[in-house]
């Protein structure tokens, strides 16, 4: 059976998923998660939400679901133990290595992984399984058929979102907000630019970043079918009558197979959706019907929103399963027992039995009274015994040890099972390279290498594996200077049934003598290693914090690039547990995106002659295919600190690197001698990045 996973802004919003069918809720509890504009909890509501959880059947997980710095990490952990103490059954996580400070507190808890962690394949679910995850979250841009695949193959549960709002980019890789809002999405604040108005220069699109919101209601038996495991509504941010509207009817199509008619998703879609619905990654249909194409307002229902909170403050969802066992003999206190799914069990001695005069008691009359256990959250699941003839027992008398037996079986649920827990211990600090970093260079296209760039000895240049296939002249030069290390950077996403092409072109790389491989994924890990690769890391990883570089070189990785969201005096004491670089030049990637905003804007595959999208203010914002038919969104204005290289000295880092885009090779070899402090060059509108903004 599928578990219905309901979001819980506020302990109103519990109540309202609990009684009307959740399975589990999640919910925040202090900082470092995903929804910091929702309610969120207090400790003493996070521990009543949490008893009323236990007591109900429903578990209850702790979203803690954002990337934590350095400093807010003890705090973190600190967080993730008293809701392991208030009895939270699992902890949803992105970080990394967040994961490894709270498996080292709490080697008990159940921790899951994020939609955030973007795992999209096989790779990503088999390591997630071997750090000690018990659950992922899959990315929502898969299709039936991998995740089907996925799930066959998988050898932990796989969650998937089923509704909500959707985003363009993939989860955890979307920097839009904090590149430029200053606000991240990757720390829970995210000011949904992706939701504006832009001009797609030539073409009609208005909304080319906004997508329709998800809705998989017509796929509960399907989902359940190929292995699924926990089906997952967004919205925590929402009123908790959203929750409750939501959740009854995933409950009912996944308990009764009931799925709601079309006018009754339409009166839904109008009241709570503003962009309407889309199945188009599941159903593998993707284009323009999944994007919202102008303003919809909703029409909030009072009466459904009223008749909503009436019933789910009112009521009683009863799940709970208990079971009878009583004797009623003639000059004995009737003894009744009563059981629940989990063994708790109530013992009750009533009245003595009186002689029947009118009306003796049978075994139906018995059971008819003890199966009334409405307005409580138990059902009853059948009811044995014994009623010796000739007796009667006033009615009332069955109502009161009812009650009882279930207030007592209440109480027995409530305690909290006690969990092990020690000490979180950063590693030894390790303060980096003292000496000033080497320059690395990376490239989209193989015409921006040339015998230019070749000639200034970068320390190391990452190629995408894609151009590697057709051994360009200027790769040649590059691989023939002994003083350059040249690496394959893979896609962002690799999606199972992709994995065969680009293992064609891994195996070209190494009959060129590349060796070295640059992942963005933690599912591309092993994936590079198996070829034989040694495996570097991207910025994709969202290096945030010490324990993060910890995992990977647990996970055997020699490099890693830090996250351009941090600040130059977190990365200062920042341990270097593997060589560390930073992006000093670029336009930053701010999303990658499943849909091709190329081809929804345009009709048509017509990537080399699509300049971007461009804001309210004019600021063109470059899109460029990506590996699959994705595309990336590039920031409008390119990150410049040539004449900051004091400062990025002193960090630590074993490397600098320029990230080149939309750069022709001349430009490449021009910035590369700024760097090197060879010429004087600096691009025009440029920007500092976040490095000494740092975001909220």
């Amino acid at each position: 059976m599928l578990e219905i996973l309901a979001p819980a802004g506020s302990p109103e919003g519990v109540i309202a998923a609990v009684q009307n069918g959740a399975d589990a809720v999640y919910m925040g509890f202090g900082d470092h998660n995903a929804r910091m504009d929702a309610k969120n909890f207090t400790r003493d509501e996070f521990g009543r939400a949490l008893e009323y959880c236990r007591i109900r059947g429903v578990k209850a997980y702790l979203a803690l679901n954002t990337l934590v710095a350095d400093n807010e990490m003890p705090q973190a952990v600190e967080i993730a133990k008293e809701a392991s103490r208030l009895g939270a059954d699992a902890i949803i996580i992105q970080d990394l290595g967040t994961m490894m400070a709270i498996r080292q507190a709490l080697p008990d808890i159940p921790i899951h992984a994020s939609t955030r962690m973007g795992i999209h394949n096989l790779e990503g679910v088999n390591i997630a399984a071997a750090i000690g995850i018990k659950r992922v979250n899959a990315a929502p841009e898969l299709s039936r058929r991998k995740l089907a695949y996925i799930c066959r193959h998988s050898p932990i549960d796989i969650g998937v979102v089923v509704h909500g709002m959707q985003c363009m980019g993939y989860g955890g890789q979307c920097y839009m907000s904090a590149v430029t809002n200053h606000s991240s999405d990757n720390r829970g604040k995210c000011t949904r630019p992706c939701r504006l108005r832009y001009n797609t220069v030539g073409y009609t699109a208005k909304r080319p970043l906004s997508l329709r919101d998800m809705c998989l209601i017509r796929y509960m038996d399907d989902l359940d079918l190929i292995g699924v495991k926990s089906v997952v509504i967004e919205g925590r941010s929402k009123r908790p009558e959203y929750a409750a509207i939501l959740t009854g009817i995933y409950s009912k199509a996944a308990i009764k197979g009931k799925i709601p008619s079309h006018d009754e998703l339409r009166a839904i879609q109008t009241t709570i959706s503003g962009q309407g619905f889309t199945d188009g990654y599941y159903a593998d249909r993707q284009g323009t019907d999944m994007m919202a194409t102008h303003d919809v307002d909703t029409k909030e229902d009072s009466v459904m929103f009223t008749t909503a909170r009436k019933n789910y403050l009112n009521g009683e969802f009863q799940r709970v399963p208990v079971r009878f066992v009583a004797t009623v003999a003639k000059g004995k206190k009737v003894k009744i027992a009563a059981v629940d799914d989990m063994k708790h069990t109530a013992v009750l001695y009533g009245s003595v039995p009186e002689p029947a005069f009118h009306k003796e008691l049978t075994i139906t009359a018995m059971q008819t009274q003890l199966h009334k256990t409405g307005g409580t959250p138990f059902l009853c699941a059948g009811v044995k015994g014994t009623v010796e003839p000739g007796l009667a027992l006033p009615v009332a008398a069955w109502g009161d040890m009812r009650r009882a037996l279930l207030a007592e079986i209440v109480e027995q649920r409530k305690p909290v099972k006690e969990r092990a827990e020690r000490e979180f211990v950063p590693g030894q600090h390790m303060p980096g390279h003292a000496e000033p970093p080497r320059l690395t260079i990376s490239v989209m296209k193989a015409e921006q290498l040339s015998i230019g760039m070749s000639e200034l000895n970068p320390c190391m240049v990452y190629v995408p594996v894609m151009e590697i296939y057709n051994e360009p002249p200027a790769l040649r030069a590059l691989l023939a200077n002994r003083d350059i290390d040249v690496a394959v950077s893979l896609p962002r996403i690799i999606h199972d049934n992709e994995k065969k092409n680009v293992s064609d072109m891994l195996s070209r790389a190494l009959t060129l003598g590349i060796t070295d491989a640059l992942v963005s994924n933690i599912g591309h890990i092993q994936f590079a290693k198996s070829h034989g690769m040694n495996v570097r890391g991207d910025f994709g990883l969202n290096v945030y914090n010490s324990e993060t570089l910890r995992v990977l070189r647990s996970l055997g990785l020699s490099s890693a690039t830090l996250s351009f969201e941090l600040r130059f005096a977190e990365i200062r004491d920042m341990s270097k547990h593997i060589d560390t670089e930073l992006i000093v030049y670029g336009r930053l990637p701010l999303m990658v995106s499943e849909t091709c905003i190329i081809k929804n804007s345009t009709g048509a595959c017509t990537c080399d002659s699509f300049a971007g999208i461009e804001d309210g203010q004019g600021a063109l914002y470059p899109v460029v295919p990506e590996f699959g038919c994705r595309n990336i969104l590039l920031n409008s204005k390119k990150l410049f600190l040539a004449d900051k290289r004091r400062s990025t000295a002193t960090l630590g880092l074993w490397a600098e690197r320029l990230f080149f885009t939309t750069e022709n090779a001349v430009e490449c070899v021009a910035v590369m001698k700024r760097y090197m402090g060879q010429s004087n060059y600096a691009p025009s509108g440029y920007t500092r990045g976040l490095y000494y903004s740092g975001v909220e």
